[in-house]
C-alpha cells in the first residue's frame, strides 16, 4: 500500500563515514529495585530455575544474544545508600539493610560485588559501577575501587583474595554518585561539583584498568547543572597536563505521557496519549543538543563524554503489583520509544559515549520480564528493537540528509515532532538502515538516495502489531516480534521503504567493496 502524500527524500553517502556509534549506547541498568536483581537476574543457587551460581541462565543467554555491552549497578538511588562491604564474604554472614528508596523491603546483600562481576563476565559485558557519595565516604569509595581492580599486596587486594577472587576485575566505568541533585544528597550544583572533584581524585586507575569517571549530571533540562560541572572541570587552578577528575557527566530523562506526576498508563492509552508521549520522547533530541552546547563552551574538542545512563518509558505501575517495584507492561509503543531514542543517540555520537536503558529485567522499560511464580521468561518488544539494531554497534554513522520535509504531527497542543526517524551506519561492506514510523494511523513512504557504493538488500525486518498497546506475555510470547519486511524497492541506487503505521523497520545492505 503506497502513501498518497508527497514522498520525502534523503541522501545517504555510503562512502562518507562519520563518527563511530559506540556499542555502549546500547547499555543497560540493573538496580536493587523491585524484581530486577532478585527474581530477575538472581534466583539463588537452590532455585529450580536453571542457574549458574544463582544467576539465571535464560536471562544471561537472552542478553548475550543482543550483545549487551555494559551493565550499570547497583543503582540508581540505591547506590547512595549501598555500602559495598555488606555484600562481600560468606552470604550467611552478610548484614541486612532496608531499601528505603524502593518499598522499605529488606535487602539481604546476597547479591554483591562478586555476584555482579561474575554476571558481567557471563554476559561478556563491561561493568559500570556507581559509588556511594550520598551516604558514603571518600575512603569507602576508594577502597572499593582498590578491591575491584588493584593487584599486588594491598589490603583490599588481600581481602578480595580471601573472598575467593585472585585476579582483579576490569571495571572501565565508575559513577561518582547518582542524582546528587535528588536522592543522592539533595546538593546544589556547586556543592556537588566540589564533591565530585574530591571523590573522583581517589577513584584511581590501577594497572591496566583505565577507568572513565562519570560525574552525576543533570536532571532533564537543568542546563545550569551541566554548566557548573563543566566550569569546574576547566578551572584556572586545575593542571592542564593531566586528565580531569572525571571524564564524563551523566544525563537522566524519562519519557512520560505528560510529566512525572502524570505518567499515564502502559496499556489502554488513547491516540491523544500516543502523540503526547512521542512529543516528550522527541524532547531527548533537544536535551542532548542543548547540554552539548553548554559542554562545547568549555570543551570544544569534545573530550568529555555525555552519558545518558537513565532513559526509557516510565508509566504508572502495573495494577496489582507493588507500586514501589515499578513494574509495567512493555508494548509496541515502548519499542518505538526505544528505536527513536537510539536514532537520537546516533545523531549525537560525537558527544554521547554511553546510554543505559532503565531497566534490564522486570523494572520500567525492561527488555526481559520474568514470572515470579512459574519462572517463565518473556522477551518484550523493546528487546526486539535491541536485537534488530545489532548492526549499529561500533559501526560508523552515515548521515541521513533530508532534502524534503518529513511528515509531522503538530496539533492537540503537543510539541510538533516528525513522524519518521531514520538512522544509517556502515561496518565494512555492510550497512544498516533503520526507520521508525510514529504515525499510529497511516503508513509513510520514504526514499533514500544511496550514493558512493553499489548496494543490494540482504534482508529486511519489521516490528509492528495490530494493536498499539500489544505486548508479549507467557501465553503469547510472540505477539510483537520481528517479521520479514517486503514493502521495499531498490532501483538506480534509490531505496524506497513503505513503513507501516506504528512500525520499526531495519534493512541490511551488502555493499560493493571499495577499491583504492
Amino acid at each position: 500500500m503506497m502513501s498518497s502524500s508527497p514522498v520525502p527524500r534523503a541522501v545517504v553517502d555510503l562512502d562518507v563515514p562519520g563518527p563511530t556509534i559506540s556499542r555502549h549506547i546500547y547499555g543497560h541498568f540493573a538496580e536493587h529495585l523491585g524484581r530486577c536483581i532478585y527474581g530477575g537476574f538472581y534466583v539463588g543457587e537452590n532455585s529450580p530455575i536453571p542457574n549458574v551460581h544463582g544467576l539465571r541462565t535464560d536471562v544471561i543467554e537472552a542478553l548475550r544474544a543482543i550483545a549487551i555491552p555494559n551493565l550499570r549497578w547497583p543503582g540508581g538511588c540505591f547506590a547512595d545508600e549501598y555500602h559495598w562491604r555488606d555484600g562481600i564474604g560468606p552470604k550467611d554472614q552478610r548484614p541486612t539493610m532496608v531499601n528505603t528508596n524502593w518499598g522499605d523491603v529488606v535487602e539481604d546483600n546476597s547479591f554483591g560485588t562478586h555476584e555482579f562481576m561474575e554476571l558481567c563476565e557471563l554476559l561478556g559485558a563491561d561493568a559500570y559501577i556507581t559509588g556511594n557519595v550520598g551516604s558514603g565516604t571518600v575512603q569507602e569509595m576508594s577502597e572499593w575501587v582498590d578491591y575491584l581492580t588493584r593487584e599486588g599486596d594491598s589490603p583490599m587486594a588481600r581481602l578480595r583474595r580471601a573472598n575467593g577472587r585472585e585476579k582483579p576485575w576490569r571495571v572501565p566505568f565508575f559513577g561518582i554518585g547518582n542524582e546528587p541533585w535528588g536522592c543522592g544528597g539533595n546538593m546544589s550544583a556547586p556543592v556537588y561539583a566540589a564533591q565530585a572533584r574530591r571523590y573522583a581524585t581517589f577513584v584511581r586507575s590501577h594497572g591496566e584498568n583505565e577507568m572513565v569517571r562519570i560525574a552525576g549530571g543533570a536532571n532533564v533540562d537543568d542546563y545550569a547543572w551541566t554548566d557548573a560541572l563543566m566550569r569546574d572541570l576547566v578551572c584556572d587552578t586545575c593542571p592542564r597536563s593531566e586528565p580531569g577528575p572525571y571524564q564524563a557527566i551523566s544525563l537522566h530523562s524519562y519519557t512520560f505521557r505528560d510529566s512525572f506526576e502524570a505518567k499515564g498508563q502502559a496499556r489502554g492509552f488513547s491516540t491523544e496519549d500516543w502523540y503526547a508521549t512521542f512529543a516528550n520522547a522527541w524532547w531527548m533530541e533537544e536535551l542532548i543538543t542543548r547540554h552539548s552546547t553548554v559542554m562545547d563552551r568549555y570543551d570544544p574538542h569534545r573530550k568529555v563524554g555525555l552519558v545518558v545512563d537513565e532513559w526509557g518509558a516510565w508509566w504508572d505501575a502495573k495494577p496489582g503489583t507493588n507500586p514501589h517495584f515499578l513494574q509495567q507492561d512493555n508494548t509496541l509503543r515502548d519499542a518505538l520509544i526505544a528505536s527513536l531514542h537510539f536514532d537520537i543517540f546516533h545523531r549525537h555520537t560525537e558527544r554521547v559515549i554511553m546510554a543505559n536503558l532503565a531497566q534490564t529485567v522486570n523494572v520500567l522499560q525492561a527488555p526481559i520480564l520474568t514470572n515470579p511464580t512459574s519462572g517463565a521468561m518473556v522477551l518484550t518488544p523493546t528487546y526486539h528493537v535491541l536485537a534488530m539494531n545489532l548492526g549499529h554497534h561500533d559501526a560508523t554513522r552515515l548521515d541521513v540528509r533530508w532534502v524534503d520535509d518529513l511528515p509531522a504531527h503538530a496539533d492537540d497542543g503537543a510539541r510538533p515532532f516528525p513522524l519518521v526517524s531514520v538512522s544509517a551506519s556502515r561496518k565494512g561492506d555492510t550497512a544498516l538502515i533503520s526507520a521508525t514510523n510514529l504515525d499510529p494511523a497511516a503508513p509513510h513512504t520514504i526514499r533514500l538516495d544511496l550514493r558512493g557504493a553499489a548496494a543490494a538488500v540482504d534482508g529486511a525486518r519489521v516490528l509492528t502489531a495490530a494493536a498499539l498497546d500489544a505486548c508479549n506475555t507467557p501465553e503469547a510470547p510472540d505477539a510483537v516480534s520481528p517479521a520479514v519486511f517486503s514493502d521495499w524497492s531498490l532501483a538506480d541506487g534509490v531505496l524506497e521503504l513503505v513503513i507501516p503505521r506504528a512500525a520499526y523497520v531495519t534493512v541490511s545492505l551488502g555493499l560493493e567493496p571499495t577499491t583504492n
